[in-house]
């Protein structure tokens, strides 16, 4: 059985009735968005969001979860769907999960309006049932996915990345949103407050352990999601190179930083800085970095009784840490 459909086993009749509910939400009265919307549901990915939610929520809520917990999951799909479809505008990018991307099959201006009405749709699913305290979980993620990029986008101008900056880039870009998903499952049963805290903080340590392993992909041959290199290709500081670079000589350094910021579209010289990376030690200490984030998570769910939900967890630790692509 493949590994996601085994962390799925325990929340299976959930996920089934959860997508149901989910395709309902994003109903309009205009056909347009009706099609587009339609699209959107018929290429989903795995689903690991959702997942989060109702396997904490079973966690910490002794195998029972409601209907908050439904509008929590819907709430944040509805959210990083948005994202996601505002992102290939902000990239200009025509592909997404291998299909054709909204702004790539109705251009621009339609691919913005649909991001704003599946915002707005996931704001009045929470304030329409008065789930303030969810809205404000998700309300929060969204503020710092926003300032998350932007920090990244000003340090890439001048390439000053130290590893504190690209911790705080990554906790905001990427792992921010999981934290919700913890804690939102957590809230949504109205677990204690330190709980709920604990579950944001499990969620934000396997975002983080996410992000490395994306990192790393960069540097690897295999057939993955995105081509080897393109990190540097976008001037992305990553951690394998911001390793590489704070441990590099000075002629290295100069070299290095060079490379990125004016070679990086010379496919001789990103081969030559991947080398660099990889001989000088950046992969080995990406990966010791990524499974300490990995063993805090798992340190996390250790404190809570052993259960199915529990356990399919611990497997979606470690398969953000085992996956392919």
């Amino acid at each position: 059985m493949k590994v996601v459909a085994q962390i799925k086993l325990p929340i299976q009749a959930e996920m089934e009735l959860f997508e149901k509910k989910f395709s309902n939400s994003m109903t309009s009265k205009v056909a347009l968005l009706n099609r587009i919307t339609h699209y959107v549901v018929n290429r989903k990915g795995k689903q690991m969001r959702p997942m989060f939610v109702f396997l904490i929520a079973k966690m910490t809520g002794g195998g029972e979860l409601n209907e908050r917990t439904y509008r929590g999951a819907s709430v944040i799909e509805l959210i990083h769907t948005a994202t996601l479809v505002h992102d290939d505008v902000v990239d200009d990018s025509n592909r997404r999960r291998g299909f054709f991307s909204i702004n790539a099959l109705w251009k621009n201006k339609i691919a913005v309006l649909v991001g704003d009405f599946l915002l707005s749709k996931g704001l009045l699913l929470s304030i329409d049932n008065g789930d303030f305290d969810l809205l404000k979980i998700i309300s929060v993620a969204v503020r710092e996915m926003s300032e998350g990029e932007l920090l990244q986008i000003e340090k890439a101008r001048n390439l000053d990345i130290t590893e504190e900056i690209y911790f705080e880039i990554i906790r905001q870009k990427t792992a921010t949103l999981i934290a919700a998903c913890c804690a939102m499952g957590a809230q949504s049963v109205n677990a204690p407050k330190d709980t709920v805290e604990q579950m944001r903080k499990f969620g934000e340590l396997i975002g983080i352990a996410f992000q490395i392993k994306d990192d790393l992909f960069d540097y690897g041959e295999e057939a993955i999601g995105k081509p080897t290199g393109i990190d540097i290709k976008e001037k992305k500081m990553t951690l394998p190179l911001i390793y590489a670079i704070n441990n590099a000589s000075s002629k290295d350094k100069k070299w290095l930083i060079n490379s990125v910021k004016n070679k990086n579209h010379d496919k001789k010289r990103v081969k030559e800085v991947i080398t660099f990376v990889k001989n000088n030690g950046g992969l080995e200490y990406a990966v010791t970095t990524m499974k300490d984030y990995q063993q805090k998570a798992l340190q996390i769910l250790q404190e809570y009784p052993k259960s199915e939900y529990r356990d399919s967890l611990e497997l979606m630790v470690n398969y953000v840490i085992d996956r392919k692509k």
